[in-house]
């Protein structure tokens, strides 16, 4: 076998992916999978890093990251056993109580996650709990509205970490929390639609503790070049099952110790 032929054609499979899914969100339409062009973790990594490279030349500014997949569940269904990662984006943050338009998100669906902000680097190999307790400024209640490029959420580990982990928006609550005023793991979450309850959970569903998951964040970045830096938002990832979100919907997420956070679906236009 030829290396170099065999290495030009994953280039190849990793720039038609990425073709993909930039066609999907520039016509905001969404896509067949793309794990017809690859297959494995590492070329998924490779088409989401080819995404990012041309966002930020095309000036979209970096502002933190997403954690996926942090529920045993979903691992099972997705046949991994680690989490994944997508890029957070200026333009992807949404003040707390606003409203998003319809078709700004392709196929919305929201959790209610914490956040950690970083007023330290952790740019070390390994990482320990003391290290991100000292680099985190504070926490908040967030709510990520998820977004999917492939048609139907038809999605493999390649298809979703490809499409920068399946990411959409996210919407941070206004008030600042000290870590060590919280207990993440046993803190409380509800979802509300309208005051109706449509999602529960906990921080221990997300891979026991979320700084468990910001943990694994760090370290992993720092392996592959992009450390969390200074400034950054951290989506540790949920506490509880997705949901659909609807033109219309009124989300409000509760979480012990943090407040809660809110957003609303513009209806569709007549």
């Amino acid at each position: 076998m030829n290396p170099t032929a065999t290495e030009d054609d994953r280039d190849t499979s990793i720039g038609a992916a990425a073709d993909r899914l930039l066609r999907a969100h520039a016509d905001n339409t969404p896509c067949a999978p793309v794990r017809d062009l690859i297959t494995s973790a590492e070329a998924a990594y490779a088409v989401q890093n080819r995404l990012t490279e041309r966002w930020l030349a095309d000036g979209r500014r970096l502002t933190g990251r997403k954690i996926g997949l942090t529920s045993p569940a979903v691992q099972s269904q997705l046949g991994v056993t680690t989490p994944d990662f997508g890029m957070l984006y200026a333009d992807m943050a949404v003040p707390d109580g606003s409203e998003i338009p319809p078709g700004a998100v392709q196929q919305a669906r929201v959790e209610a996650e914490v956040a950690l902000v970083l007023d330290a680097d952790l740019d070390n190999d390994r990482h320990t709990v003391a290290d991100l307790l000292r680099a985190t400024a504070f926490a908040l209640p967030a709510i990520e509205v998820c977004g999917s490029r492939i048609q139907d959420w038809d999605i493999t580990l390649a298809d979703t970490v490809a499409d920068n982990a399946s990411s959409g928006l996210y919407v941070l609550g206004n008030r600042p929390v000290a870590l060590d005023r919280l207990d993440l793991r046993l803190a409380g979450m509800v979802m509300e639609r309208r005051g109706e309850q449509i999602s529960t959970g906990t921080g221990a569903a997300c891979l026991g503790h979320p700084l468990n998951a910001a943990l694994w964040l760090a370290d992993t970045l720092a392996r592959v070049g992009r450390p969390l830096r200074a400034g950054d938002t951290v989506l540790t990832g949920a506490l509880g099952p997705m949901v659909p979100a609807a033109p219309g919907d009124v989300l409000e997420a509760r979480i012990d110790g943090l407040g809660d956070v809110r957003v609303a679906f513009a209806p569709e236009e007549a």
